[in-house]
């Protein structure tokens, strides 16, 4: 997931996005617990989406008041 892709997107899509990344941390969170989890790497890249989708989502409504 790139910067400029997300800066291309909307506050809804970003707001789709966003749920999207937070229910696959949730099922990886479940596959780590029970053993299942192959790519670990995915947590973190998941974790650090996340985190760029907030930031432009906090940019966009700061920039709109």
């Amino acid at each position: 997931m790139k910067l400029s892709d997300l800066k291309a997107k909307t506050a809804d899509e970003l707001k789709d996005s966003l749920m999207e990344l937070r229910k696959e941390q949730f099922n990886l969170r479940f596959q780590k617990a029970s053993g299942q989890l192959e790519n670990t790497a995915r947590v973190r890249q998941v974790r650090r989406g996340i985190a760029r989708i907030k930031t432009l989502l906090h940019a966009k409504q700061q920039s709109a008041s």
